[in-house]
């Protein structure tokens, strides 16, 4: 479905300086291509500590993943994602989303709800396009309708399923996407086979489970059987950009290893 090279990104999470910029410069000496930070960090906003991880390296690209759309004015959003990006030399790259229902008490203490949500972020994807000298725009395809949009509109598109999705119920995600020319991404939760009983505890499935239930939000196997893997899902299903939960950071370089002989 695609030729696009691969590219490969860290999901990473730091409590201080030294923790953010040491996972940056092990994510860049492993070869992953980009380091994308939750919105929010902890309890910190991404955009205020995302250019210390360019600083401390030399190719690797950040972003959100992914910035809650209603957290902020679209104005102020944009003078964000552009000066980072102008900062950095064009190696930041803006994730967007609507906000899960998690993020209602973050967005109600800002002054807003979540009411009109996809409508408010069409409307900011738009403003975001018109701006001169922008990053790239990732968004977060969950629903019907952030699928459509991402596909008109975006840059990248990130597949926003559940962690039980098989790759059969994949393919209805990838269809919105055919012959559009938007990367697609996919994150991983879990890369091997063994129990995470703090992943589990986060997404109330466990990694045993998953694989045997053929999740694509897993990669089981060797490196070598992941490998294999990743390159048929970008042949069946289109995804080039892969990204990663930091906590299997260095499992996944085994198979980025592999992938790039």
């Amino acid at each position: 479905m695609t030729d696009r090279p691969f590219r490969f990104g860290v999901v990473g999470s730091g409590a201080d300086l030294r923790t953010w910029t040491d996972l940056a410069r092990h994510a860049e000496d492993l070869g992953f291509d980009t380091l994308l930070s939750p919105d929010p960090q902890g309890e910190l906003d991404p955009f205020t500590i995302l250019s210390s991880a360019a600083a401390v390296t030399e190719r690797l690209h950040v972003g959100t993943f992914v910035a809650v759309d209603k957290f902020r004015d679209r104005r102020l959003l944009d003078w964000q994602a552009r000066s980072l990006h102008q900062f950095t030399g064009g190696r930041f790259e803006l994730g967007l989303g609507s906000g899960r229902p998690q993020a209602a008490a973050r967005i109600e203490a800002f002054g807003g709800s979540l009411d009109g949500r996809f409508t408010h972020l069409a409307e900011t994807v738009d403003f975001l396009l018109a701006q001169e000298d922008r990053p790239p725009l990732l968004l977060a395809a969950g629903g019907p309708k952030t699928r459509a949009l991402a596909a008109e509109k975006a840059d990248i598109a990130t597949m926003a399923w559940s962690p039980r999705t098989t790759e059969a119920e994949a393919v209805s995600y990838v269809d919105s996407f055919r012959g559009k020319p938007v990367e697609l991404a996919a994150n991983l939760l879990a890369v091997g086979d063994e129990p995470a009983p703090w992943l589990e505890r986060f997404i109330g499935v466990g990694v045993p489970e998953l694989v045997a239930g053929g999740a694509v939000t897993v990669l089981p196997g060797t490196p070598e059987e992941g490998a294999e893997r990743l390159l048929r899902w970008r042949e069946e299903l289109g995804i080039s950009y892969v990204t990663v939960n930091s906590g299997f950071m260095a499992a996944f370089a085994e198979v980025i290893e592999v992938l790039r002989r």
